[in-house]
């Protein structure tokens, strides 16, 4: 399994956390791009038009006060929409050539509403909707009420686009937040299941490795025929030690494994127990299980069990003999090692035992320790898989 580390997100300046404002274009694109429609448009309809008073420099002013105002939509967006009605309502009423001046209005009702100031934007819009009645009512024209109504309801409109805008927004942060968990939890898991293999590859060969040493320094002296096997054995687990942690390591490079991954199968299991005699315990294995209707996964969770048992055993129970069983029954795979040891003493379990109790849940399964007169019994469990489930 190769890791899938996230990218790193940009900061950015959430209101809210978990969630993000509307982007939408640069805020200087929106006030420039405003800016000349009101000033070019305002120009050119004022020149086909006869208006009360003519464009002067107070008109230029405030055609171009209400982009400015857009210019606040990130960093205090509440100071959009006064500007921008304020603005609109001072040309309105100071009887300058219609135009486009109502669009920084609209756009700020948008923007303000996809900021979250859900209530000023209404508030805005009232105000405006109100405005538009007002100055229909007083135009004298019999159709007064069907524009008051158009103004009305584009006013609304308005304010539920800026909603829609934030919903998105949010959904869109909600989307990214879970995305960044799911990555996250898969990082963790990818680390903690290359630390589990990490210890169980390590600490078995160099168990194994550190017994048989005292055994060919005990013997040596003595009896030099009896190195041999030890020696052996020595190579033997420093040479799989070797591959496995190469393999590993190539994992971590993301780099292509130096040789095929031999996955751990419960075929392998003698190999185990015959590891384990080798450091002078007596080992019986009774395996009562269909292979071939055994998952690869359960296998290699089964197998690193029993090698993280036996090297407890080995290292820390003083025990003479142990006995591995493997029974396929009621719906469940389930392994136990019993040991003549000294048990777990009052001791709290170690990484060891942690990371068999964490590859045995991993499956839905479990593993329980109990304590035997003498020695100490650990039981894992895994729910059997039918043939067509395997995975």
């Amino acid at each position: 399994m190769q890791p899938r580390f996230p990218q790193p997100r940009h900061p950015g300046s959430p209101r809210i956390p978990g969630q993000r404002r509307f982007a939408g274009p640069p805020t200087s694109f929106i006030v420039i791009t405003v800016a000349v429609i009101q000033v070019v448009g305002t120009l050119f309809s004022a020149s086909r038009q006869d208006a009360p008073r003519p464009l002067d420099a107070l008109a230029i002013l405030l055609l171009l006060a209400g982009p400015a105002g857009l210019g606040f939509r990130k960093r205090a967006p509440y100071i959009m929409l006064p500007v921008a009605l304020l603005a609109t309502g001072t040309y309105l009423a100071l009887g300058y050539a219609w135009g486009p001046i109502v669009l920084s209005l609209a756009l700020a009702i948008v923007l303000t509403a996809a900021a979250g100031l859900r209530w000023q934007a209404w508030a805005g819009a009232g105000v405006a909707a109100v405005a538009v009645i007002t100055g229909a009512a007083m135009t004298g024209d019999t159709n007064w009420p069907v524009r008051a109504s158009a103004g009305v309801a584009w006013a609304a409109i308005l304010v539920l686009i800026g909603q829609g805008f934030r919903r998105r927004s949010e959904r869109i942060a909600e989307y990214r937040r879970r995305s960044e968990e799911a990555r996250k939890a898969e990082r963790d898991e990818y680390r903690l299941t290359l630390a589990r293999d990490i210890h169980d590859v390590v600490a078995h060969s160099l168990s194994m490795i550190n017994v048989q040493a005292s055994v060919a320094l005990h013997v040596g002296a003595d009896d030099p025929e009896k190195l041999r096997p030890a020696l052996e054995a020595i190579k033997a687990a420093s040479k799989e030690s070797l591959t496995e942690v190469r393999q590993l390591l190539g994992v971590l490079r993301e780099d292509v494994p130096l040789a095929p991954a031999a996955r751990p199968t419960l075929a392998r299991i003698p190999e185990l127990v015959k590891n384990a005699e080798l450091g002078g315990l007596r080992v019986r294995l009774q395996d009562h299980s269909d292979h071939q209707l055994v998952s690869p996964a359960q296998q290699e969770a089964l197998y690193r069990i029993i090698q993280e048992a036996l090297t407890n055993v080995g290292r820390h129970s003083g025990a003479q003999s142990a006995v591995v069983r493997v029974v396929e029954a009621a719906g469940a795979l389930t392994v136990t090692i019993d040991d003549d040891g000294a048990g777990m003493g009052g001791a709290l379990p170690g990484n060891g035992l942690t990371g068999m109790r964490e590859r045995a849940v991993a499956l839905g399964g479990t593993l329980t320790l109990h304590e035997l007169e003498p020695g100490l019994r650990v039981e894992a469990s895994l729910p059997a898989r039918p043939e067509g489930n395997q995975t």
